[in-house]
């Protein structure tokens, strides 16, 4: 309709209606009380820093993957490549001739107490898991919708699973004021893995009830946007098809006596931050891109990272998100232990 000037600016005349539309729609969330905007400082990384690394194929079992253990060696490479870490600790289940090293429940759980033992105020703690995740009926009322989500290790069968209420109390809870814990969770139904009470927008504000709505919204009205500057309907439909993703994924506000519970009993002192690979409700891709098997979710971290390893941690979800959308259908989340402002870089 516009011709060649259409054409020529169609994307970033729909990013910025769909980005100001955005903007619009999260002031009104915060007017009728849907988000309430983050007022805690983030500490400064000034001690120590130390890694844990899991990463689970499942060999010989049904539900074999293929990228878990690609994932740990990505994402660890990268994060020691660009950034300090002091000690390090990989489980993975093809170090079988090392049964401290294999990802059992009751390995996993022994080095989530290593990973925080001893840390004090200026420590970093960075923990990267890439396996299969599960969710199960909630027991203690914690839960907006009613799951429990979980994570299987390799023994899963004979030893359990790990429930997030055990994942929460073994790794997070009571962690020192001060302390940074960043957690990367590459696995089905992460959104709400650690437990923590506050999850964040894409501009940065904390969730009171789902806002999916708007992200839906913005997104359909930027494809619509684009397809009438430029005609490109391959675009525009999977522009819509993210748009239809988010609105489903909505919710009508969930369980507040849940949320009321979770804040109150797991809050952090501690500065704890965790990028998930989808919401709980949703499971997370073992992908094959440029031909290796990977995580969709890890690969979309170090991928976003790449272009700036300076951007704050809400542009670092936007970023992860616009690297999936139209290939897959999970969508990465954020979330912390208290109502931290992330607008510093993203830092570990």
């Amino acid at each position: 309709m516009f011709g060649n000037l259409g054409k020529k600016f169609a994307d970033d005349i729909a990013t910025q209606v769909q980005q100001k539309l955005g903007e619009h729609l999260s002031n009104k969330a915060r007017e009728t009380g849907s988000t309430e905007q983050a007022t805690e400082s983030l500490g400064q990384v000034t001690g120590r820093r130390k890694a844990l690394f899991i990463g689970i194929n499942y060999y010989g079992q049904n539900g074999e993957l293929r990228g878990c253990i690609n994932d740990v060696h990505n994402i660890k490479n990268f994060l020691s490549q660009n950034y300090r870490i002091d000690e390090v600790l990989v489980l993975t289940d093809d170090q079988t001739s090392n049964p401290r090293k294999m990802p059992t429940r009751q390995n996993i759980l022994a080095a989530f107490r290593w990973l925080r033992n001893g840390a004090k105020s200026g420590d970093s703690l960075i923990f990267h898991y890439s396996g299969h995740g599960g969710s199960v009926k909630d027991t203690d009322g914690d839960e907006e919708d009613g799951m429990d989500e979980t994570l299987i290790p390799v023994d899963y069968k004979q030893a359990g699973h790990i429930v997030d209420d055990e994942v929460h109390d073994v790794l997070v809870r009571g962690l020192p004021k001060g302390v940074r814990l960043t957690s990367i969770m590459d696995c089905c139904h992460s959104e709400s893995i650690l437990d923590l009470p506050y999850i964040y927008t894409v501009n940065g504000d904390l969730q009171i009830i789902e806002t999916s709505k708007n992200e839906g919204i913005a997104t359909l009205v930027g494809a619509g946007t684009r397809f009438l500057l430029d005609g490109n309907k391959k675009k525009a439909i999977t522009s819509i098809k993210e748009g239809m993703k988010h609105l489903m994924s909505s919710t009508s506000g969930g369980n507040s006596a849940a949320r009321e519970k979770t804040i109150k009993t797991r809050s952090t002192e501690a500065d704890v931050i965790q990028f998930s690979g989808c919401r709980d409700s949703q499971t997370s891709a073992d992908a094959q891109i440029g031909g290796e098997a990977t995580g969709a979710m890890s690969y979309a971290l170090i991928t976003s990272l790449k272009k700036s390893k300076n951007q704050n941690y809400t542009h670092l979800l936007k970023e992860m998100r616009t690297l999936l959308n139209g290939k897959y259908t999970q969508i990465p989340c954020m979330s912390a232990g208290r109502k931290l402002v992330l607008d510093d870089s993203f830092a570990i």
